[in-house]
């Protein structure tokens, strides 16, 4: 799953947008302390890289996570191609697990009840001042409701950006709507409430590493946790 930061803008990976008139890539990684995604803890120490290219609002975007030290943790592969016009942005997103419904961890199975792939659609306006952001799963490994059938899992956002003390941060508020098992909810519940802030740590003249740190709340599970992080790029 993703990520630590999503932006309702170009592509909704690890901060990541195109809007650009020309071919651009970009590539980076994070490495954190603990890896959570939408108020839920999925595992500990991670390296996340993200690869990325994109041309006049469209992109493809390629993201992951690995534990570097539980080798219980789940590995995570990422595929998200999304348009971005204006403030608006779609996509789709491909996760895809090493662990679930195929014990082998198959990449490239898509078996309807047997894969470990999820489908994602996501739609999102950025106002400037916020953006809002609604993620729903239609298919592959999604979670069941509570008559036992597909929840059509969904999950929506807003994320407030702003500027303190010469200091990057964020607010966000995510609440999952639905009941599901999937983010173990038995109906509408606010899963994620959370507050990051990052500030680039200047090495050289021409090389800075972004450091970031954030605190997570999820009322529904009532858990709550203290991330720190730092980002690699050219």
């Amino acid at each position: 799953m993703k990520k630590i930061a999503i932006l309702a803008m170009g592509m909704v990976l690890s901060g990541t947008a195109f809007a650009q008139e020309e071919i651009e890539t970009a590539i980076s990684g994070d490495v954190v302390s603990s890896y959570i995604w939408r108020g839920q803890d999925l595992g500990s120490v991670s390296l996340q890289p993200t690869l990325g290219v994109g041309y006049k609002g469209l992109s493809l975007t390629a993201w992951g996570s690995c534990g570097l030290t539980d080798p219980a943790d789940t590995k995570e592969f990422d595929l998200t191609l999304g348009y971005t016009i204006g403030g608006l942005n779609i996509g789709v997103t491909d996760y895809w697990f090493n662990a679930g419904l195929d014990p082998d961890g198959r990449y490239f199975k898509y078996d309807a009840h047997g894969t470990n792939h999820l489908f994602e659609a996501n739609i999102g306006y950025d106002f400037g001042f916020a953006s809002l952001q609604w993620f729903t799963n239609f298919a592959g490994n999604d979670g069941i409701n509570k008559d036992g059938k597909r929840a059509y899992s969904s999950y929506v956002e807003v994320v407030v950006p702003f500027k303190l003390s010469a200091i990057e941060w964020t607010a966000t508020a995510g609440a999952v709507p639905f009941a599901t098992d999937f983010y173990g909810t038995t109906g509408f519940a606010v899963t994620n409430l959370s507050l990051r802030a990052t500030k680039d740590i200047k090495v050289t003249d021409s090389f800075s590493i972004p450091i970031f740190g954030q605190v997570v709340g999820n009322p529904c599970s009532q858990k709550a946790y203290l991330v720190l992080g730092f980002t690699l790029q050219p």
